[in-house]
């Protein structure tokens, strides 16, 4: 009878381990239903505001990888430098910038990129949410200085045109630790 460690030593040199591919997650159709409900529809960016996010984006992968302030101020000059580089380019090179730009913030992301304590994804997310309306007046007899909006879940107005609760739901999704 051979244990378990026996055979691992057996087989160690030739043991390979087997990463399991990335794939994307199916969904059951009712639950994609919901989500398609629940998510904004994106708006149109201008090439402008594509490279404004993309270099915002940046920044906020430096912040994960670089936790000491003078290190994070040396590598954000230098990626403003970049961007500052190629400022007024054609078209056809600005797009193709994009898209090599985004690929390259896709291969920095950090696995466990940090995020603001309240916000989704943050350890002191919704701990003390506000309630309802409703529930603090079920007679409907609102105070005169009660608010009358309703909050999103990162404490932002919910209003149809901040694109977040146009629908009047929001998707909390904690596995990416957004909000969609």
């Amino acid at each position: 009878a051979s244990s378990v460690l026996d055979v691992f030593l057996y087989f160690k040199d030739s043991y390979l381990p087997i990463m399991p591919s990335i794939r994307p997650q199916v969904l059951n159709d009712v639950f994609q239903q919901a989500a398609d409900q629940a998510r904004q529809k994106l708006p149109a960016l201008t090439q402008n505001q594509q490279v404004a996010r993309l270099y915002r984006n940046g920044l906020k992968v430096l912040s994960s990888w670089a936790i000491d302030r003078d290190i994070f101020n040396e590598e954000a000059t230098k990626l403003r430098a970049r961007f500052d580089a190629e400022r007024g380019c054609n078209p056809g090179k600005a797009l193709r910038l994009l898209r090599e730009g985004e690929d390259e913030l896709f291969s920095y992301t950090h696995p466990d990129p940090y995020r603001n304590p309240v916000m989704p994804g943050g350890s002191k997310f919704m701990r003390n949410p506000p309630l309802p309306m409703d529930v603090c007046f079920p007679d409907g007899n609102y105070p005169k200085d009660a608010p009358n909006y309703e909050i999103n879940p990162d404490w932002s107005k919910a209003t149809p045109e901040n694109g977040r609760a146009g629908t009047g739901y929001v998707l909390v999704d904690f596995g990416k630790k957004n909000m969609e």
